[in-house]
């Protein structure tokens, strides 16, 4: 890690010891400019920063309160909040916002300096004053820190507490309860949150109730998943299971169907007949396929046809393909 550079526009004094006065000349030098402007109206200044900010917040909709703290008027160095490691920051617009529509508890808004306004910048600001969340304007080298490797932000970014999981008899039982017939995917070993956070949003987008996720060996909801899942994880379940084994038997119990998906299946993905009944679709890694406890459980193991040339495809890509399949055979989205 490179050493930070020193705070911009400070001069390092190459002299030791004493320094003499300027004799008077740096006085003279503001003789005949009249008087000093406020602090407010000098634009590099930190009140004038703070000034500037409210202003464009202002213009943008917004409904600014007295107080409100924002790039430059928090005490603390930075300009931040103290970071806390258990929290999530959500980054990219459509995220960002979704999390703010779904009402996620966020703790602090941050947006770019200068950022380019947009609809949903706007809605963002507004959802944000109306629940009373902290706006902070930082830099984009702060957002990019925010985002992290790889991260792309937009200009905007949502500090939320970690995600809280529901739990897969919970899941049933509240898609039955809504007389919906259960359609669920199970992960098994999946351990990059972005295929996660793919499998999110293909749920989503095909009518799925939920995904299932196994306490070890997987990719949790984090700051990547979320940002794959382009803020479809504020409105898809996603259940831990403890044992996922034990929890795709116990679904069996209850009238679900397992489907494992791995391209050595006896079934091909077109000639499915269980498309219409309670489903959880098992995807394994890419590398290691499904585990030999989740084959022995599966009812069904299900390949998806593909060209001798591919190898194989990924977990987020077969997903969406098993997905829009059952939905096609259903009629449609669940």
């Amino acid at each position: 890690m490179t050493k930070p550079a020193g705070r911009p526009g400070a001069r390092k004094s190459l002299k030791k010891g004493a320094v003499k006065g300027s004799g008077g000349q740096g006085r003279k030098a503001l003789e005949g400019k009249g008087p000093t402007p406020k602090a407010e109206d000098r634009a590099w200044h930190v009140a004038g920063k703070r000034k500037a900010a409210q202003e464009r917040y202002a213009a943008a909709g917004g409904k600014g309160k007295p107080g409100q703290r924002i790039a430059g008027s928090n005490p603390n160095r930075g300009g931040r909040p103290k970071q806390s490691d258990d929290t999530e920051t959500v980054t990219g617009r459509n995220s960002v916002l979704e999390a703010l529509r779904a009402r996620i508890p966020a703790t602090a808004f941050y947006i770019a300096q200068r950022v380019e306004m947009d609809d949903r910048v706007k809605e963002m600001l507004s959802i944000v004053s109306h629940r009373g969340i902290p706006v902070l304007e930082v830099t984009r080298p702060e957002l990019d820190r925010m985002a992290g490797f790889d991260g792309v932000h937009q200009g905007v970014a949502l500090k939320v507490p970690p995600y809280e999981y529901a739990h897969p008899q919970d899941l049933l039982e509240q898609v039955v309860g809504r007389g919906q017939t259960p359609l669920f995917v199970a992960l098994d070993g999946v351990t990059d949150p972005r295929n996660l956070g793919a499998i999110i949003r293909s749920t989503a987008a095909f009518g799925g109730h939920g995904v299932i996720i196994p306490q070890r060996r997987s990719a949790g909801v984090n700051s990547a998943a979320w940002k794959t899942s382009a803020g479809a994880a504020a409105r898809v379940p996603v259940a831990l299971a403890g044992n996922l084994t034990a929890t795709l038997k116990e679904l069996k119990k209850q009238g679900v169907f397992v489907l494992g998906l791995d391209g050595g299946g006896d079934v091909a993905l077109p000639a499915l007949e269980l498309a219409d009944r309670p489903v959880v679709i098992v995807i394994g890694s890419e590398g290691e396929g499904l585990s030999r406890l989740v084959t022995e459980t599966c009812d069904q193991i299900v390949s998806i046809p593909i060209s001798a040339a591919t190898e194989s495809l990924n977990a987020g890509i077969a997903a969406s393909v098993a997905l829009y399949q059952i939905a096609t055979m259903r009629g449609g989205a669940a």
